[in-house]
């Protein structure tokens, strides 16, 4: 039998696919709570400086001469990042999402080449490991470095566990899978507000939010290899022991599951060929090429108005922590928007996805031309709460209809270029 068929006689989402993809898509809570650390921990509260006779002061002399008003405990007032050091706070946050650059870049590959679990499992380790560093960093050289790390890992293991949640389910589930990760990552963020609402000390900040990540990172250490993966790579024996694992734990027998035998010795050697070729056939297929080109497109659209909007949770005025809170839970309308339109034959993947991006820079742009302080219901605040709206289902239909256009041999490979643009 085929891999579709092995995954009908074991169940295409079964009680133990449930418990997998349950742990892989409530990773992306403590994942949130790491891309939106820098909006609370970098908040900068009022202050004000003594001066002397009109004297500039260096910055070792400004520290004895502010007073903050404030009351907020962030890196900010920990290591005095205002006046010519207040870049500082964006260049952490810059860090972080160059960090994001690479890990999309580097983990897809080398996912393809050596496993999904192995990558994600470690690249998880990593991610903790580096986020305890960042809640008790002497230094802000020390936490600077850390976030990139953080952004490194993030990135990657974002992009490993999304394919996962692709690959231990039937075909007719992958939808419902995407848009349950991209579901609780919106929930991560209305938690990760509330958690700042309740710990003010940056460093007690850091080191809840990153502690739920042991937790993810134990229960990640259960899961099984991709049956997907195994099979495309050839090892097919191994796909097999791990579907038969699979059917165990969700009550099936399956005795009699055995998959097509796809690859000799032979072909073996001349698929480790094509595969070491795999990320050129993004740019001398021209179906393929364009077919990227475009995706690259679209991602770099939806991430520069979803993160556009979701970092600027902060600035924008009232509390901070209702901001960052509202700016989450306002994106959990989308996914059941998207359920609805992506199933339906007259509208489906491309349909939907151009739909929300028109919706969503139309809401952004109408915001050019509201008053800053209107109090009615038409205000800067509710249609940006609209574009996010707007711009999460369409990023939400990006994840899905990427993990679709490509076969799952290049999947890692071929979904790396695509969110790349994001992190610039």
């Amino acid at each position: 039998m085929d891999l579709e068929e092995a995954f009908q006689a074991v169940g295409e989402f079964g009680p133990y696919q449930k418990w997998a993809v349950a742990v892989l898509v409530l990773t992306q809570v403590y994942m949130a709570c790491q891309s939106m650390l820098i909006v609370l921990v970098g908040a900068t509260p009022e202050y004000r400086i003594e001066q002397q006779q009109g004297v500039p002061y260096s910055h070792q002399e400004l520290l004895q001469h502010v007073t903050f008003t404030g009351d907020i405990d962030s890196i900010v007032t920990e290591w005095f990042l205002i006046k010519q050091q207040a870049y500082k706070v964006g260049l952490a946050g810059s860090l972080f999402f160059a960090g994001l650059l690479v890990g999309n870049v580097v983990f897809g590959p080398l996912s393809d080449k050596i496993g999904r679990r192995p990558v994600y499992v470690t690249g998880l380790f990593f991610e903790v490991v580096f986020g305890y560093v960042t809640a008790f960093a002497p230094s802000y050289e020390v936490f600077a470095v850390s976030r990139l790390l953080v952004g490194l890992m993030n990135g990657g293991i974002g992009l490993v566990c999304f394919v996962l949640t692709q690959e231990y389910v039937g075909k007719s589930y992958w939808a419902m899978t995407g848009t349950l990760t991209s579901m609780m990552f919106a929930v991560g963020i209305a938690l990760f507000g509330a958690l700042g609402y309740f710990i003010r000390p940056w460093r007690n900040l850091a080191t809840a939010a990153n502690s739920s990540g042991v937790l993810f990172f134990l229960l990640s250490a259960t899961l099984p290899e991709s049956p997907r993966w195994l099979y495309s790579q050839g090892r097919t024996e191994r796909a097999e022991e791990v579907l038969r694992y699979m059917a165990l734990r969700n009550g099936n027998t399956a005795k009699n599951l055995m998959l097509q035998r796809v690859a000799t010795p032979t072909t073996k050697a001349a698929n480790r060929g094509n595969r070491g070729t795999g990320v050129l056939q993004l740019v001398i297929h021209p179906v393929l090429r364009l077919r990227t080109m475009v995706l690259m497109y679209v991602w770099y659209a939806c991430s520069l108005v979803y993160y556009g909007l979701t970092l600027g949770a902060g600035e924008t005025s009232g509390s901070r922590y209702m901001n960052v809170a509202m700016y989450g839970l306002v994106e959990l309308p989308a996914y059941p928007l998207c359920m609805y339109f992506i199933n339906k034959h007259w509208a489906g993947r491309r349909k939907s996805m151009a739909g929300f991006l028109c919706l969503a820079g139309s809401a952004c742009l109408c915001t050019t031309f509201i008053p800053e302080n209107t109090g009615t219901l038409l205000s800067v605040m509710s249609l940006a709460l609209l574009g996010k709206l707007m711009v999460s289902a369409a990023f939400n239909i990006a994840y899905v209809y990427t993990s679709e256009l490509y076969p799952t041999v290049i999947s890692g490979l071929s979904t790396a270029p695509c969110p790349s643009p994001c992190s610039v």
